[in-house]
């Protein structure tokens, strides 16, 4: 078993901007499980398992063909990480969002097996 690092989660980040979902899925569990930033659930709208978790980040994607996380700040405490960025982003509508999020990911075998998404709650901003 390896042990989760920052190094993790700065892969993990880079995949994302690169919009790599083959790289983002390779650092997750089969199992994972990603709640999204919104949904009518308490934890937002939850994906399960590889499948789903593929399909909602490249919708994301999709809706936000220049999604971008920077400015990582990344942190690692046993099983459990955080990473803090702004996300930019702008849909295919024209929206242009800016804010400051956290991922909170737990770990298992050396791989992401929840990522918890919280981003602020800010308007759109001009382009």
């Amino acid at each position: 078993m390896s042990q989760p690092t920052v190094e993790l989660l700065e892969a993990f980040s880079d995949a994302l901007n690169r919009h790599d979902i083959d790289a983002v899925m390779e650092l997750m569990t089969d199992d994972c499980v990603f709640h999204a930033i919104a949904g009518p659930e308490l934890m937002g709208k939850s994906f399960v398992g590889q499948g789903e978790v593929r399909q909602a980040l490249e919708n994301a994607w999709k809706t936000a063909p220049d999604a971008a996380w920077i400015d990582g700040e990344h942190f690692v405490v046993g099983d459990r990480g955080v990473s803090e960025t702004t996300y930019c982003g702008t849909t295919t509508e024209g929206d242009r969002s800016e804010a400051r999020m956290v991922d909170v990911f737990t770990f298992r075998d050396g791989k992401i097996a929840v990522k918890n998404a919280f981003r602020k709650n800010r308007p759109p901003v001009n382009a």
